[in-house]
């Protein structure tokens, strides 16, 4: 699995201590950026990362707002658009739908660095509304 950010990169990017538990989120938020990549062209090297250092560096900013938009929604595993609402005591789970509107699985800032480097030649939809 690629992962395109580090902690540290989180961090530069958000202008913020990285908090506690941060090595998964760039892990996570690289998979939301290879669900909005899928189709994309760029020229990679043999780790797959991509070789021009404007898309490789929007790619790792794309991948920070992931993370801060996940750490934000409390939403590391983009599963909040399956459930209106949750409980752990004694195990309570609501569907989402009818006609409520679900939180997105993709950070909107993600797909608008993307785009504005090229990497994305049309317009993102997230899914999770669909």
């Amino acid at each position: 699995m690629l992962v395109y950010a580090t902690a540290a990169d989180y961090a530069t990017y958000t202008a913020k201590p990285a908090p506690e538990g941060i090595d998964a989120a760039p892990a996570r938020a690289s998979e939301r950026i290879d669900e909005l990549l899928l189709g994309a062209v760029y020229d990679t090297d043999a780790n797959e990362m991509p070789t021009k250092p404007k898309e490789r560096e929007a790619i790792k900013r794309a991948t920070c707002a992931q993370a801060a938009f996940m750490l934000a929604t409390g939403d590391p595993y983009g599963v909040a658009a399956a459930f209106k609402d949750v409980s752990i005591g004694s195990v309570r789970l609501s569907r989402a739908g009818g006609g409520a509107s679900v939180p997105p699985r993709h950070a909107p800032d993600s797909a608008r660095i993307l785009h504005t480097a090229g990497l994305l030649p049309g317009y993102t939809f997230d899914t999770a509304a669909w």
